[in-house]
């Protein structure tokens, strides 16, 4: 069996974009960063996962709203992922970023590259966690052609502008 800590630092090594994942309820919103979301399907319908710790502060709003956004930050946005990262940032999340809502009603950030808007399809518990499918209902993206932020090895960085195509 492969022990958890060796397979903690191997998966420090996959580098993944950061987003912020939000839900509402109660008319109170929730959010935290987050690099565990993958898209599942864009056929028949536009459909995403994201995998939340149940320790995390809003796990539970999210499976009885049955709605998150995924808001994927840009390069610049490092401190707004500090922000949704760290717990006693939880009271200025949503008043010192700027935030529009589309159709389920979650916040979407507006400095986002891509907002995807989506309804809880599936919940699965996994371990630990809770793999949210999400079927995407809206989705708005930024104008310009920012860059992603990206997290690896503790750390945040960015794609350089050498990047080879692929």
């Amino acid at each position: 069996m492969i022990d958890p800590t060796e397979f903690k630092r191997g998966m420090r090594r996959l580098a993944a974009g950061v987003s912020v994942i939000t839900t509402i309820e109660d008319g109170a919103p929730q959010g935290f960063a987050a690099t565990a979301v993958t898209s599942v399907a864009a056929e028949p319908s536009p459909t995403l996962l994201i995998c939340v710790n149940r320790a995390v502060s809003c796990h539970d709003a999210i499976g009885r709203s049955g709605v998150f956004c995924v808001n994927l930050l840009a390069e610049d946005d490092v401190e707004v992922a500090r922000l949704f990262s760290a717990s006693e940032h939880r009271l200025r999340r949503f008043t010192d970023c700027e935030w529009r809502t589309l159709g389920t009603g979650a916040p979407a950030l507006t400095a986002a590259i891509a907002s995807f808007d989506c309804a809880v399809a599936e919940a699965v518990a996994v371990h630990s966690h809770t793999v949210f499918i999400g079927t995407v209902v809206g989705l708005s993206l930024r104008d310009d052609a920012a860059w992603p932020l990206l997290y690896a090895d503790g750390r945040f960085d960015a794609l350089r502008s050498a990047a080879t195509p692929a």
